[in-house]
């Protein structure tokens, strides 16, 4: 495997035994749609030393924008840097992979879909050319990186190649295969047209569908997406969200999809999506065992079983249902490539890692 890339007002007070830990420590489940209300860190079982070391962690990260800490629901850190505010939206790059990994939870519970190994290409547009391999993809695939596609944006300039060219499914469909299913190849353009396909089978284009199913029951609204060709948008590496709207969405994946009395995502694709689907590991920087899930990355600890999106140059949105915490770090990335870019990923990574979750008493 190789690195890829790129409480509030009105709280229910239901609880849920942790997501993807051998704890019965319960997540406090709150209404994420309503405003963040703040607490100190000591208030929330947070070292405050520890803390504040995390926030100066994280501001002597050249590059970093925001880090937020959520714990039992509550607001305990919001810090921004280099001109940032709780009103800039981030591009979070692959992290827009995780929205479209709920939205397809969604999609499938509310029979858009019929089932994960159903194949792709009915849902694409007539006009593409499409043979026997892409006619074989299945939802699943894509989910899981394993579609076949020869592709390297690891270490190769696929992704760059890809976001150039007039059409962007096409130029995947063109590609040659391997399979499918094929060994776990990290792939945007596959992600992309997993979103073209959920815009299909919605009926309507992605970001409203994400507005209509995900966001606005979220309480999110700072979603902006990076459009593409024939009315279709980025769902590889596209969205821009606020800090407050990052934290949001992993509040609601720590809750299991619930919102309140609400379920938004269903509980048992929240619980499958941020499970591993590999049984290979790898370290990524400060982070070890890791995996990779439907479009999350996943690590069975330590310091603790979590799941985690992860966008191109340290964008994080960290789920650590033991702890009942969520933490997000942003970063500028534009203009980033090698060391700088592998140093800053790493940095980011263990401001959550070594400084965040070792505060969390």
């Amino acid at each position: 495997m190789t690195r890829h890339h790129f409480r509030a007002a009105g709280l229910a007070t239901t609880l849920l035994l942790a997501a993807c830990s051998d704890t019965t420590e319960p997540v406090t489940v709150v209404d994420v749609a309503q405003p963040w209300t703040a607490a100190a860190p000591a208030a929330e079982g947070m070292n405050p030393s520890l803390t504040a070391r995390a926030v100066t962690a994280a501001a002597a990260v050249s590059r970093a924008r925001a880090l937020l800490v959520a714990r039992h629901g509550r607001l305990v850190v919001e810090a921004y840097f280099g001109g940032a505010d709780s009103s800039t939206r981030f591009d979070v790059r692959s992290v827009t992979k995780s929205v479209v990994s709920a939205l397809t939870g969604i999609a499938l519970s509310r029979g858009m879909l019929p089932s994960l190994d159903a194949a792709a290409a009915p849902w694409l547009p007539a006009s593409d050319t499409i043979d026997a391999g892409d006619a074989a993809v299945t939802v699943r695939e894509l989910l899981t990186m394993t579609s076949g596609y020869l592709w390297d944006e690891e270490t190769g300039n696929d992704y760059d190649l890809w976001i150039a060219s007039a059409d962007h499914v096409q130029y995947l469909l063109d590609r040659p295969q391997s399979g499918p299913p094929g060994p776990f190849t990290y792939n945007s353009a596959a992600v992309h047209l997993l979103g073209v396909v959920l815009q299909h089978a919605a009926g309507m284009p992605l970001p409203a569908f994400a507005d209509s199913v995900l966001f606005a029951p979220a309480g999110i609204t700072s979603a902006q997406w990076e459009p593409l060709d024939a009315g279709t948008v980025n769902g590889g590496s596209g969205i821009s969200l606020t800090g407050r709207d990052l934290l949001r969405f992993g509040q609601l994946v720590l809750q299991q999809g619930r919102s309140g009395t609400r379920q938004i995502i269903p509980a048992d694709w929240a619980r499958t999506m941020t499970a591993p689907q590999f049984s290979w590991r790898e370290t990524d920087g400060p982070q070890t065992h890791v995996s990779y899930g439907y479009l999350w990355w996943t690590t069975d600890g330590p310091p603790t079983p979590a799941a985690f999106a992860w966008g191109f140059g340290g964008q994080f949105v960290y789920v650590a249902p033991a702890l009942d915490l969520v933490a997000v770090v942003t970063t500028s990335w534009q203009g980033l490539s090698g060391a700088p870019l592998t140093a800053t990923t790493d940095s980011a990574l263990a401001v959550i890692v070594s400084g965040v979750l070792p505060a969390a008493r």
